[in-house]
């Protein structure tokens, strides 16, 4: 899922055959064409039509540290998949914000529908998973009781390399996530300490929407976001930030000026 620089050839039939049928995708993985990737632009593994839902306060600690009172059931918004970027792609802060403020979490890639499905059969429907920085406008954010402006600023969705969930295991067992700014540790969380599990929120979004291959679940951050501390810290330009996901990988983002 790639495409190169200037007018070389764009690999959409790829794309579409492997969100046709993702598993099978990759079953064929090892006879497909290969390309030389110097050169080549990469691309999230989303495609345009997918959904992403975001996690807010999933994590006891985080939502402790923002001193808010225990939830009955996930907090829930979107981000659109025009806010994705890749490893290494530069972020700008939006012209009235003071900064940014990371979030580093898993994202988790549906690999088949789930409708009404119990936890179980949920969770066997993630095809993999893969860094991700909510990146988040704090100011806009808190316009009002509605998250979505401050989730959704430019290029502000950085998500990682995705790595198949036969080879990540159960999100239950424990994944150490760390977010390093300019390389000091800001973020050190276990997935231990989500409060709503994956299987169940797949389970219970499936009751009211289908959640359709390629649709993605961002299932929340650890304690030591920037905003709570005193002072607040947030990202600005020449900050570089890094979130780094046991088995999972890695996902950098420079920092820009607005644009």
């Amino acid at each position: 899922m790639a495409a190169r620089d200037g007018d070389d050839l764009v690999l959409l039939r790829e794309v579409v055959e492997f969100w046709s049928d993702p598993r099978a995708a990759f079953a064929s993985a090892g006879t497909a064409e290969r390309i030389p990737a110097q050169g080549a632009k990469l691309s999230h593994p989303v495609p345009d039509s997918a959904r992403i839902i975001c996690l807010g306060l999933n994590y006891r600690a985080h939502s402790d540290e923002g001193k808010f009172a225990p939830l009955d059931y996930p907090t829930i918004f979107g981000r659109w998949t025009a806010s994705l970027v890749t490893d290494g792609v530069a972020v700008p802060v939006p012209i009235d914000e003071a900064g940014l403020d990371w979030e580093g979490e898993i994202a988790a890639v549906v690999g088949s529908p789930i409708f009404r499905a119990d936890a179980e059969s949920a969770r066997a429907a993630v095809l993999g998973y893969a860094p991700f920085n909510d990146l988040s406008a704090r100011r806009a954010q808190k316009l009002t009781a509605q998250w979505t402006l401050g989730k959704n600023s430019d290029l502000s969705g950085p998500m990682g390399d995705f790595v198949t969930a036969d080879e990540v295991g159960d999100l239950r067992d424990g994944l150490q996530l760390r977010t390093l700014v300019n390389g000091a540790v800001m973020q050190d969380g276990n997935t231990r300490d989500m409060i709503f599990e994956l299987g169940d929120v797949l389970a219970l979004i499936s009751r009211t929407m289908t959640l359709n291959p390629g649709d993605v679940i961002v299932t929340g951050t650890p304690e030591g976001v920037g905003y709570v501390r005193m002072p607040p810290i947030f990202l600005s330009a020449g900050d570089s930030v890094t979130i780094e996901v046991e088995k999972i990988g890695s996902v950098t983002t420079p920092i820009v000026g607005a644009l």
